[in-house]
């Protein structure tokens, strides 16, 4: 595929999802870069519109956002989901590969990507009692992301409706188990840099 094709290809797969995701399984149609530009595009949008949407809509303040922090989060979110997935699904036998799943993820993301910049735009043009145009808008984009990416799930790993909602329990179930571990192995060398610190002090003081 040329770079114009990998590009235009996720608008293709939101108006035709189960073709266009049966393709990027079967016959390697997906981009990761094209994937990974979408994750970024999102998280990019996502953080400028906390940061930029009107007061009408928008309670956070807006100097506490990092766009760079959110983006990172986005992207590790993104990456935990994929892992989480991707290891129960070798478990109950799933056709879909690690990178399938990212191409899933972030083509899925499309419709968020299309909405939250012109949404963002829209809050200041809105009144006050005119903010459910706007929670419309960027929440048909979230339920369409959705289900897209359960389509995209089930069709790359060939599975069922009804097992693909048990997947998704159950990588929920592993990504909290995902986060818990690393969040321990972040203690334990925190308690182990801390000792050697110490030792080093230690010692310094003692020479």
């Amino acid at each position: 595929m040329s770079k114009k094709e990998k590009l235009r290809y996720p608008f293709y797969v939101i108006t035709h999802p189960f073709d266009g995701f049966y393709e990027i399984r079967h016959r390697n149609k997906g981009s990761i870069s094209a994937a990974l530009l979408l994750i970024f595009l999102f998280g990019l949008s996502f953080s400028l519109n906390r940061r930029y949407a009107s007061f009408v809509v928008n309670l956070i303040n807006p100097t506490s956002v990092d766009s760079r922090l959110e983006v990172l989060g986005v992207f590790a979110a993104v990456l935990l989901f994929c892992t989480a997935n991707w290891s129960i699904t070798c478990l109950m036998e799933g056709e879909g590969r690690f990178k399938d799943i990212l191409i899933v993820i972030g083509y899925s993301m499309l419709p968020m990507v299309l909405t939250y910049l012109p949404s963002t735009l829209l809050s200041h043009i809105i009144a006050s009692d005119e903010e459910s145009i706007y929670y419309l808008i960027t929440g048909i984009s979230v339920i369409l992301f959705l289900l897209l990416a359960v389509v995209g799930i089930m069709t790359i790993h060939n599975f069922s409706f009804g097992k693909t909602l048990m997947t998704l329990g159950l990588t929920f179930v592993a990504l909290l188990l995902i986060i818990f571990l690393l969040l321990l192995l972040f203690s334990l060398v925190s308690q182990v840099f801390q000792f050697l610190q110490s030792v080093y002090t230690e010692l310094i003081l003692r020479l």
